[in-house]
């Protein structure tokens, strides 16, 4: 049986993403996205009650500061109490998971998006993902990148503008780009 580009880009397979209904899901995120992006004078359970309307999963108590963009947003899972400030993005075209408690600061990019290292395959339209997982009661500094596939354990503290482009234990401190455990 044949999978949609949907379900390829959800299993972390090639697929393309000019499909129709990946375009439908990504029109209807842009049109979500006009309507939290003016809503900073709303009070935050009016926020949050809009982030309901297209993450995956939001916590109790979970802030996140417009502007703020995201590719589909069904594919965001964020726990309890978590804080995003300003400017944040994420690419989700894979499951972004943040736990409880986590604080990100302004201007970071959680990144699922990847694309073929082959020329041939990046002219024809083709890319794919993988999942970024963050732990419980993370920190993230301003402007840091965290790119796909990477998982940042329990406790951890990203600097800002670092560039992740690896694992991150639990409980570690990492800074630079790329960034490394100081």
């Amino acid at each position: 049986m044949k999978r949609t580009q949907k379900e390829r880009m959800l299993a972390g397979e090639l697929y393309i993403a000019a499909d129709d209904e990946l375009k439908a899901d990504a029109d209807r995120a842009c049109q979500w996205m006009v309507r939290y992006n003016s809503s900073l004078a709303e009070s935050i359970a009016t926020r949050h009650a809009m982030l309901t309307e297209l993450l995956g999963e939001v916590g109790e108590g979970a802030n996140i500061r417009p502007p703020f963009h995201c590719d589909y947003g069904y594919n965001i899972r964020i726990g309890r109490s978590v804080f995003l400030n300003y400017n944040c993005v994420i690419l989700d075209v894979n499951p972004v998971v943040i736990g409880e408690g986590t604080q990100i600061g302004s201007g970071v990019q959680i990144l699922t998006a990847d694309h073929p290292r082959e020329p041939e395959l990046r002219a024809q339209g083709w890319e794919s993902g993988r999942p970024v997982t963050i732990g419980k009661n993370v920190w993230i500094g301003a402007g840091a990148m965290v790119l796909p596939g990477v998982s940042i354990g329990d406790n951890a503290i990203v600097g800002a503008g670092s560039v992740v482009t690896r694992d991150v234990l639990a409980g570690a401190t990492v800074v630079g780009n790329p960034a490394r455990q100081r």
